[in-house]
């Protein structure tokens, strides 16, 4: 059996002709699918949410999507559980933006009215840390090369392990622990330029 000319396929693995059985309609090839990254969805999902049901509930519709959009999955050199991810990632977004995930923000409690004013400073200034912590993970993040960047956002951004991260990227474990080692290793560099 040959598969498209669209589909670039790695060594050894069965995924690509799974991929091609689904796309042609084959629904035990989609369930070997859903059965082969359920857990790497619903975990990413899950961390994200902190609540289960709402975990389950956006992983079989990332299912659900993935299922109707097959045609526009094509192989571009990473794995399919990317392209799950991808879909993981826009749905948790699109539940953010409807508002239905609650997110409580912590406010500095005032248990002397005399020393209220203190308490909002160091509330105002670790928020302030916070925002300059952020903008220096972000340029130290451009200092990378793209396979390195996105290693560690996989890893460290979206809370993947070391496997899911080397099935999201299509590459082996040893080759995404050296990929973060090197990145974390280039950017000690930019980071601690800036904290001197």
């Amino acid at each position: 059996m040959s598969l498209p000319d669209n589909v670039i396929t790695a060594p050894g693995d069965l995924e690509p002709d799974l991929v091609a059985r689904a796309r042609r309609g084959d629904r035990e090839a989609f369930a070997d699918l859903y059965h082969q990254h359920y857990r790497m969805v619903y975990g990413f999902l899950l961390v994200r949410t902190h609540n289960r049901h709402l975990a389950e509930d956006l992983t079989q519709e990332v299912f659900t999507r993935a299922l109707r959009h097959i045609d526009a999955f094509t192989w571009q050199g990473t794995a399919f559980a990317a392209w799950l991810t991808t879909i993981a990632k826009n749905l948790y977004l699109d539940e953010l933006g409807r508002g239905r995930t609650r997110w409580e923000t912590l406010v500095a409690e005032f248990d002397h009215p005399g020393e209220a004013g203190r308490d909002t400073e160091a509330f105002a200034l670790r928020a302030l840390e916070a925002v300059e912590t952020h903008q220096t993970v972000r340029a130290a993040l451009h200092t990378l090369n793209a396979q390195q960047r996105h290693c560690v956002e996989l890893r460290f951004l979206d809370e993947l392990t070391p496997q899911e991260t080397a099935l999201a990227m299509g590459r082996s474990v040893g080759a995404v622990k050296t990929l973060t080692y090197r990145a974390l290793r280039k950017l000690r560099g930019p980071v601690e330029a800036v904290s001197v």
